[in-house]
């Protein structure tokens, strides 16, 4: 579980990056959380955009996600989830 400190540490790292993957209509599913945890394993810290023609509420998308990645939601401001999960073997974010 991540402080109030480490989220706007992690708020701040992740400013300036833009998003990688966007949810859709379809919604979240298998596939795509296999390839978010292979980027979160890689990167440690992504965005993710929930388009405006998705049907289900933001929350509960993000929710989906976290379960599903096992990763640690950072924030959900507008249509955009930040997302953290330390990686196992790419260790590049130091938490305070």
């Amino acid at each position: 579980m991540l402080t109030g400190k480490q989220k706007r540490f992690l708020r701040k790292e992740a400013h300036h990056l833009s998003p990688i993957f966007q949810v859709g209509k379809q919604g979240v599913n298998e596939n795509m959380i296999a390839q978010l945890n292979d980027v979160l394993e890689k990167r440690e810290l992504i965005k993710v955009n929930i388009l405006q023609n998705v049907f289900e509420d933001k929350k509960e998308i993000a929710q989906q996600i976290v379960q599903g990645t096992e990763s640690e939601l950072v924030q959900l401001i507008g249509n955009i989830v930040i997302l953290y999960k330390p990686s196992e073997e790419n260790k590049q974010i130091q938490l305070p």
